[in-house]
């Protein structure tokens, strides 16, 4: 099957279900569609069993096919992290860069190995001799937050604009930072642990996350002396496109990272670009434009993440270690969160509960699973790729729906 054939009924079930959504359910957009999708695949896995069995592998060869990991990583991820990145105030994220700051830092830093010991130290106690790398590397892919979710729910919820800026500001960027501890790691598990010194790994670090940042300021650069020379919104907005699948590509030709290359490109055009170089016929017509492919994306994402049920195996080992490592991430979540806070609040004032409010408002989402998925095939996958796909599933569905009501509760109490 070709690529034009799966995008069509990728986004064909995408729009299905946020009409039924919408019709009958009311919940958040992506909420809703994910939820549908879940329901849709547990479904067909029964219809599969009792009547259709033909069915169910036709509908894995489709998933196969369509490569969720490659698909979200090298696909989607550029373009919804330059799309939120966009429409970020650079002066309110500035008043907070040094709590983002810490929690895209020492926070997903700390979040690894709190859920990579805990996570080793598991799986020992159920008979697995799982590598302590490829722990870390599940507390690396499990960190990254994607509250896009539930920055809606936030907003009714009445909730200070600087914890909304918290929020966004920090999943911008730990998700570039946690994707570059990812591949540090997954580069020192395949050629062995002991094999690359600290100096090494430091120098790694740093060219993929210093240099990532550099690129997009040299891209984003261009894009925006560029944009200063014209007033055509279509000439204007391909500029903006040529940012995201030109720069995410030479990125990745240089062996930096991407999304940290993608996050200060839009946060350039969106902020400089935006006021200096562009009228506002054209902003109208941009701020469309990434708005639709920021939603729809967003949606294709959540529909994803609910049919990928039919391509995983759960035992009851499974089951058990997943459940088991959903409060255990909790946990590292409040621990890596606490750090910086603390660290800072004698510096300056923090919305009441905001420990609590960034802990239960971090929300796992699709790069948790793509990043599962791109681990070479192993014992330590089809360990982790399970677990990691409840964690996501608690988060969404449990977290996601309740945040808003924990945020207005924690907020009013102050």
């Amino acid at each position: 099957m070709g690529i034009q054939e799966l995008a069509a009924i990728v986004v064909t079930l995408a729009a299905v279900f946020a009409f039924l959504n919408v019709r009958l359910i009311g919940l958040p957009t992506t909420i809703g569609v994910m939820l549908i999708a879940l329901a849709s695949s547990l479904l067909l896995l029964l219809a599969g069993q009792l009547v259709f069995p033909g069915l169910v592998a036709w509908s894995r060869d489709l998933l196969e096919a369509l490569d969720f990991s490659e698909t979200v990583l090298e696909g989607m991820l550029s373009f919804l992290l330059f799309a939120g990145a966009l429409f970020v105030n650079l002066e309110d994220l500035a008043g907070q860069k040094w709590v983002i700051g810490g929690l895209a830092s020492i926070g997903v830093i700390t979040s690894t190995l709190l859920v990579g010991t805990a996570t080793w130290l598991l799986f020992q106690l159920l008979g697995h001799d799982l590598a302590f790398l490829h722990c870390l590397l599940f507390g690396a892919l499990i960190s990254p937050t994607d509250p896009l979710a539930v920055l809606g729910i936030l907003k009714t919820a009445g909730v200070p604009s600087s914890l909304e800026t918290k929020i966004v500001g920090e999943s911008l960027f730990n998700d570039g930072v946690a994707v570059v501890v990812f591949l540090v790691l997954l580069e020192m598990a395949a050629h062995g642990a002991g094999s690359m010194g600290v100096g090494e790994v430091a120098t790694l670090f740093v060219q993929e996350a210093l240099g990532g940042a550099l690129l997009g300021l040299a891209v984003g650069g261009v894009a925006y002396g560029m944009l200063r020379e014209l007033d055509n919104y279509q000439v204007e907005v391909l500029i903006t496109l040529a940012v995201v699948l030109g720069g995410y590509a030479l990125a990745h030709s240089l062996h930096l990272s991407g999304p940290i290359a993608m996050v200060v490109a839009g946060l350039l055009l969106g902020n400089h670009g935006r006021v200096m170089a562009m009228s506002d016929h054209t902003r109208q017509h941009l701020d469309t434009f990434w708005e639709l492919v920021d939603e729809v994306l967003n949606l294709v994402l959540f529909v994803l993440i609910g049919l990928e049920v039919l391509v995983l195996s759960f035992g009851a080992l499974d089951l058990a270690a997943g459940l088991i490592l959903i409060p255990v991430v909790l946990a590292a979540r409040f621990l890596s969160v606490s750090i910086p806070v603390t660290l800072l609040r004698p510096l300056r004032a923090f919305t009441p509960g905001v420990v609590r409010i960034l802990t239960w408002g971090g929300l796992r989402g699709g790069i948790s699973v793509a990043l599962a998925l791109s681990l070479p095939a192993s014992e330590a996958r089809d360990l982790l790729l399970p677990a990691t796909y409840l964690i996501v599933l608690f988060s969404l569905l449990v977290q996601g729906l309740t945040v808003g009501r924990v945020a207005r509760r924690l907020s009013d109490s102050g």
